[in-house]
């Protein structure tokens, strides 16, 4: 998506009107269009401004995807009860399907035998519960993946 079309659908949802951004930021109306159909940019300042005025970090609005918003506005208005009734692994097995395959394969022991001495070390070391110190171990796995240490 464009920046242009980031700007615009993120105006859209949060139910402003290029004549509000244009005040706001003190520049045209004309302008916000200009901005919205990618014929000229915001500089940085005024994409700082214009990430406050629709509530979105700058990261956000540059890198605004509608879908992926509208995903996260429906896990957050999902209650912990629905959550916890969801088959997660089930779900994203969908998508990729070794998760639904793998259990067959693995040799689970050998694997959450390690993994459990890596959980209890953090809830010792720094003091988390169980589900914490789950959580930080899977954002950690998480952050070796996209940095490519894991690969």
């Amino acid at each position: 998506m464009s920046l242009g079309s980031s700007l615009a659908e993120a105006r859209r949802k949060s139910g402003r009107t290029q004549e509000e951004a244009a005040e706001k930021l003190g520049v045209s109306r004309q302008t916000i269009s200009k901005w919205e159909l990618d014929e000229t940019l915001p500089d940085i300042n005024q994409s700082k401004k214009l990430a406050v005025f629709y509530h979105l970090t700058l990261d956000q609005l540059i890198g605004f995807d509608v879908e992926a918003a509208e995903l996260e506005q429906v896990i957050e208005n999902t209650s912990q009860e629905v959550r916890e009734k969801i088959d997660w692994t089930q779900l994203w097995a969908k998508q990729y399907p070794v998760l639904a395959q793998y259990q067959e394969r693995v040799d689970l022991p050998s694997y959450t035998g390690p993994l459990a001495a890596l959980l209890d070390r953090l809830r010792q070391e720094q003091g988390y519960n169980e589900q914490n110190a789950f959580l930080v171990l899977k954002d950690i796995l998480g952050q070796m993946w996209t940095k490519g240490a894991a690969r």
